[in-house]
């Protein structure tokens, strides 16, 4: 997860907070480096602004932990407290170690820490090869503390001799310290606790799902933009007044009911024009089966009858297609029977019937089946 830096106020939010120096010895164990004492502790001759006593307890010691392992950037070591005085005379104020933040732990005789010396500052803290004693005996924690004299933070540490600080430094260490409004500063990044916490996650929440759980949330503000917008709503409305909105402008404009009517009128109108054209069609295919039986297109009732179910559309195909024969409207031979025709009963088919069938695209079987020889 990539860290979030905020411009903000500094992290102690108490105006004139103090700020104490105190020393020990350098003491390495286990290549990690003990940074402030357990206990109750004062400076070793009493500094000009904070002189103790104060005491480090487990508790104290996780708070100061905690915070640490928020922090983007190494705590910083360096000499005499230069930087402190840097501000006020001028000088560079070089590093002589850096402590990972994340190495913090408690132990029985104070806080410790793993510590990554620059060269010339090992050097110094080193006795000499003869038993000489080192540059540098003593490591000097700088930390605001509350009214109860319980250190709060770990803001830096320095390679010193004379541990104490005198007034102007301590009051230019308590002003970082302070709240103000005028110049906020840039700090540490925001506190991997409380943004879990705020995002309502497990305290073991992982880096990835703290991202999900922070794209959730931006995609959830675009979404309620957009429903914003499509309401209509001002910028920055709160869900119920959104809401409210909308509720009035359904209300606001009744229907004109003078452009609708009862669902029972429009079914009755509707069935009854199915009826009528029902009617209709029944009508209109009467009458071209009376007229094909006039004119011989349609030969008999049993074609007319297979026509009245096929419907109308397929009365009309016939009807179309099929030639007027006049030997269907009247006899040609005036009732006798025609030279060569054949006898009734026999089951053939006349000549007129055989025509019938070709116009109609039948077989004489199938002809015949529909329209019986009439018995002797």
């Amino acid at each position: 997860m990539k860290t979030q830096r905020l411009q903000t106020k500094p992290r102690t939010q108490t105006t004139g907070i103090n700020v104490a120096v105190c020393a020990l010895r350098v003491q390495i164990t286990d290549d990690k480096t003990r940074l402030m004492p357990a206990g109750t502790f004062h400076a070793p001759r009493g500094a000009a602004e904070g002189s103790g006593p104060w005491n480090l307890s487990a508790e104290a010691a996780q708070a100061i932990i905690r915070l640490a392992a928020a922090r983007s950037t190494d705590i910083a070591i360096d000499y005499e407290h230069q930087t402190l005085y840097a501000e006020k005379n001028g000088q560079p104020a070089p590093a002589a170690g850096w402590v990972d933040p994340r190495s913090l732990e408690f132990r029985d005789d104070g806080l410790y820490g793993a510590i990554a010396w620059t060269a010339k500052a090992r050097a110094a803290i080193t006795p000499g090869p003869n038993g000489e004693p080192p540059e540098y005996l003593y490591l000097s924690p700088v930390f605001p503390y509350d009214a109860n004299g319980v250190p709060l933070d770990l803001l830096h540490l320095a390679l010193t001799n004379t541990p104490a600080i005198d007034e102007g430094a301590a009051q230019l260490a308590a002003a970082r310290m302070s709240v103000t409004n005028d110049t906020p500063e840039e700090t540490d990044t925001v506190n991997r606790e409380q943004l879990i916490a705020a995002l309502g996650l497990a305290a073991e929440a992982t880096d990835e799902q703290i991202d999900t759980a922070i794209a959730a949330l931006k995609a959830a503000k675009a979404d309620a933009e957009a429903f914003r917008t499509a309401l209509g709503a001002k910028d920055g409305a709160k869900p119920e007044e959104a809401v409210a909105a909308l509720k009035a402008a359904s209300t606001t404009a009744p229907a004109d009911m003078s452009q609708y009517v009862p669902i029972a009128v429009f079914k009755e109108t509707t069935d009854q024009l199915a009826a009528l054209k029902a009617n209709s069609n029944t009508a209109e295919l009467d009458a071209l089966i009376k007229e094909g039986l006039d004119d011989g297109r349609i030969p008999g009732k049993a074609t007319a009858d297979w026509l009245r179910v096929q419907g109308i559309a397929a009365c009309k195909a016939h009807l179309d297609g099929a030639p007027s024969i006049a030997a269907l409207k009247s006899t040609q031979t005036q009732g006798k029977p025609p030279e060569g025709a054949e006898t009734k009963g026999d089951g053939k088919l006349t000549e007129t019937e055989l025509a019938v069938c070709k116009s109609m695209g039948i077989s004489p079987e199938k002809y015949r089946e529909a329209n019986p020889a009439p018995a002797e």
